[in-house]
C-alpha cells in the first residue's frame, strides 16, 4: 500500500561480558527505533551553503507509530572484555530494512530517507 510498517526487529549482539543487561538491551532498542528514523526520514538539507536542521525541531526523528512493533534483543554469550552498544545497533537496521522492502515490493532503495520513495 505504499506504506512501511514494521511489525519486529531482531538485534544480535556481541558485545563481549553483558554487565548490565537491561541497559544493553535498552540501548539495542533505542538503536532499532533510531536506524529507522534514519532510513525512514533522516535528511540534510542545506540552503545557500547553511544547514537548513539547526535543531531536533528542524529534523525529522521517528514517533512511536514510526517505530518497530517489537524488538528482540539477544546476546551472544562471551568472555571478551565489555564494548560499546550505542551505535553499533544502528547501521544494520537502516540494511535490514532496506532489504525488507525490497523482499516486500522488488524496489531496491538506493537512497535515504526512504520516504522519499515511492513504493507503489
Amino acid at each position: 500500500q505504499g506504506r512501511v510498517k514494521i511489525p519486529r526487529v531482531t538485534q544480535v549482539a556481541d558485545p563481549g561480558v553483558v554487565i548490565n543487561p537491561d541497559r544493553v538491551r535498552s540501548q539495542l532498542e533505542g538503536a532499532a527505533v533510531m536506524g529507522v528514523g534514519l532510513a525512514m526520514f533522516g535528511e540534510i538539507t542545506a540552503t545557500n551553503g547553511r544547514i537548513d536542521q539547526k535543531n531536533f525541531d528542524g529534523f525529522r526523528v521517528a514517533r512511536i507509530n514510526d517505530a518497530p512493533v517489537q524488538v528482540d534483543v539477544h546476546f551472544v554469550e562471551s568472555g571478551n572484555l565489555p564494548t560499546g552498544v550505542g551505535e553499533p545497533g544502528v547501521p544494520p537496521v537502516i540494511a535490514a530494512l532496506g532489504n525488507a522492502i525490497y523482499a516486500a515490493t522488488g524496489k531496491r532503495l538506493r537512497e535515504m530517507p526512504f520516504s522519499k520513495t515511492k513504493l507503489v
